[in-house]
């Protein structure tokens, strides 16, 4: 089979890549277009680091035939960061200290911003069980799921402390698998 030319949106603008059959979004991104903050982790879709959202769904770019993606739109964390400053969701979680090594944190952010545009008051266990496909080895949880919280009641406009509003799991430091 030989190559082809994929289009399809990157943040609001268009790209044409060459592609070989069955080449992955997720190496697309990392080797064509310089979006390093897509990592490259399990490459089984079991880690969710290389989480991106396809017409506002979280995917994982890994397992995602790039063809797949032609004329759709294509998410990553580069394209909403804004030119000055961050997007609310990673100044949450800087500011509830949600990570560590930072390797699954891009992935973390684009599952939350797609639960945040979904759902813009979600509770602990919609947050929990948004993020269950992403694995984190250092910070555990809860650091995580405060930083969501707190960036949903940023976007929403209010003064936002990082509670959450339907009971904090004290004591809970994993996600349910």
């Amino acid at each position: 089979m030989p190559s082809a030319i994929v289009t399809f949106e990157l943040g609001d603008r268009e790209v044409e890549v060459l592609v070989a059959p069955m080449t992955t979004l997720q190496s697309v991104l990392r080797n064509q277009l310089g979006m390093t903050a897509t990592k490259d982790g399990c490459r089984q879709g079991g880690c969710g680091s290389c989480t991106v959202l396809v017409d506002g769904e979280p995917m994982l770019s890994c397992l995602l035939p790039v063809e797949d993606v032609a004329g759709r739109r294509v998410t990553t964390v580069e394209t909403i960061t804004p030119a000055e400053g961050l997007h609310p969701i990673q100044e949450s979680f800087i500011d509830a200290g949600a990570f560590q090594c930072g390797y699954c944190t891009p992935g973390m952010v684009m599952t939350a911003k797609a639960l945040l545009d979904r759902d813009p008051q979600p509770g602990t266990d919609d947050i929990e069980r948004a993020l269950s496909g992403n694995v984190c080895r250092c910070t555990g949880y809860r650091p995580i799921v405060h930083a969501v919280a707190a960036a949903a009641g940023a976007m929403r406009g209010g003064a936002h402390d990082g509670a959450l509003h339907d009971g904090a799991h004290d004591g809970v430091e994993e996600l349910p698998r």
